[in-house]
């Protein structure tokens, strides 16, 4: 068993300095060093899996399936992606075509940042800080990992395997609380990411310092409450389907998933109908109750603990099943609440634990309106087959995902980004977009001279009378005013002055290197 021990705080610049300089040696220009430490990295994961699902055990009492649902699967994804198309992520990219400037060469390359660093967070310890890597590592750089010191198992069995696995050099775990993430965020870095927490108004605030481009999602326990994601059901839905799906959302991992349903809103009318399928398929899901079930996770801390059971506590909403809790074991029983009201104490901050509201609303209407009334969530999903009811939803309100009949899983969608918008944070997560991330571009032009001789002779001092001419044919059309026919007699002459342009640069090509040579062998 791996033992966790905090990373000295004298040590953290010297690990920051490390990276750095090895960022510099240019070692991570090669795509082939790249997939070579992409790939370790999945072997990290695969070679160790069971250690894996022990630490998380430890942990968080997860449940070995959906340590191998939501951490393991994402992060192979990401792996075997990032392998397969890094090198077509970074050749470079012709501009689009431009009149104005195709003979330049105009082109666009992803370059790495330098070096980056990966806050992880408690809940889903190995998606959320190695996909990044992942990103990191096909971007080119070096990268400095900080764990949560609440996954002290887990924590510790990736400090062990790092150096075993991925270059000593530009790949580092700093382990620690909050004297050794304070002397993280005083230093500069190149890019930082957060995946999922409630510091990262913090993060954002060390990062201006140095100006530090960041990838957060942001969620906080105050009076913005990004991380509640509603549900919006209609009453025509599958209601099978739909309570299945929103009950199994709620409690995996105890509920301490970023993109978990956070509440329900429903018709009043429904609100019956729909608790009772809620009841049958909590009792599907744990014939024996939940406590003694080897299908259900704890929660973090006793301290995280404490605070949801004081929510449920000061609950006006009537409990439907659940609501018993244990804090020194750091159990809180999967928990429905009808009737809830909106200034009710769960709806006053993110719950992230397995306790569930549910709204009744008037109408959609009074739906859409309750979920505006608060900041954006990462996501928002609705339960219905009628795609004017998921439209008007959808079309009405903001979020970071939009999820149709399903919950979770959309983050596990290759191609599909994961991210949210306002202060659900910003910046994306997995998949090409995650390497956009940790990259920049890079343009470039390479303007042969004999340009200046047909275009752009005109900027150079002293400036002849005709030179805003040739400086304004160099100019797009506007579109036409509204209501006003188009006028295609500008256009005409600009595509005229283009011809020319064309013809005398293809002439000047011809009559360069070997036609130029061939010329004067038979002048010769």
């Amino acid at each position: 068993m791996s033992v966790f021990t905090y990373t000295p705080v004298e040590d953290i610049p010297k690990i920051h300095e490390r990276a750095r300089q090895a960022y510099r040696t240019g070692k991570t220009k090669s795509v082939a060093f790249r997939k070579e430490q992409i790939a370790q990295l999945g072997y990290l994961l695969k070679d160790n899996e069971q250690n894996f699902i022990d630490a998380l055990k430890q942990d968080l009492g997860r449940p070995s399936l959906e340590t191998m649902f939501f951490d393991f699967a994402a992060v192979y994804v990401e792996v075997r992606t990032a392998y397969d198309n890094v090198e077509k992520w970074t050749k470079p990219q012709k501009a689009e075509f431009s009149f104005n400037f195709f003979a330049m060469s105009p082109k666009l390359r992803a370059e790495p940042k330098g070096t980056i660093l990966i806050i992880g967070p408690f809940n889903v310890p190995v998606f959320t800080i190695l996909s990044p890597l992942v990103g990191a590592m096909a971007g080119g750089n070096a990268a400095v990992l900080k764990p949560s010191e609440q996954t002290p198992a887990y924590s510790a069995l990736l400090a062990e395997l790092f150096p075993q696995y991925l270059d000593n050099d530009l790949y580092h775990v700093i382990n620690g609380g909050i004297p050794e993430t304070t002397q993280i965020l005083e230093l500069q870095w190149n890019h930082s990411t957060e995946g999922n927490g409630r510091v990262g108004c913090i993060i954002a605030q060390a990062a201006a310092k140095h100006l530090t481009p960041l990838t957060l999602e942001v969620t906080r326990r105050d009076k913005f409450c990004a991380g509640k994601n509603p549900v919006v059901v209609d009453p025509k839905c599958d209601l099978k389907v739909a309570a299945r799906r929103i009950l199994w959302g709620r409690f995996s991992n105890a509920g301490q998933i970023c993109l978990a349903p956070e509440y329900v809103l429903v018709p009043e009318r429904f609100q019956d109908e729909l608790v009772e399928a809620m009841k049958e398929v909590y009792e599907s899901f744990y014939p024996d109750g939940p406590e003694k079930s080897d299908s259900y996770s704890r929660i973090v801390s006793e301290a995280h603990t404490a605070r949801i059971k004081r929510l449920i506590d000061e609950s006006a909403g009537a409990i439907v099943f659940g609501g018993a809790a244990d804090v020194s074991q750091k159990y809180i029983a999967p928990t429905l609440v009808k009737d809830v009201k909106s200034n009710d104490a769960l709806m006053q901050e993110e719950i992230f634990g397995p306790v569930l509201p549910v709204i009744p609303v008037k109408s959609i209407d009074d739906a859409i309106a309750f979920i505006n009334e608060r900041d954006h969530p990462l996501a928002v999903y609705v339960f219905s087959a009628d795609k004017a009811f998921q439209n008007k939803v959808f079309d009405n309100t903001e979020s970071g995902a939009a999820v149709v009949n399903e919950t979770l899983i959309s983050c596990g969608v290759p191609g599909l980004p994961m991210g949210g918008v306002g202060a659900s944070g910003y910046g994306y997560y997995t998949g090409k977009h995650m390497f956009d991330e940790f990259t920049h571009l890079r343009v470039s032009i390479d303007n042969p001279g004999w340009v200046d001789k047909v275009a752009f002779g005109f900027r150079y001092p002293p400036y002849k009378p005709n030179s805003l001419k040739q400086m304004q044919a160099l100019s797009p059309t506007l579109p036409s005013k509204p209501g006003k026919c188009p006028s295609h007699l500008a256009s005409g002459k600009r595509w005229g002055f283009w011809l020319g342009f064309v013809l005398i640069g293809v002439a000047s090509l011809v009559l360069t290197g070997p036609a130029l040579s061939l010329l004067s062998q038979s002048k010769a």
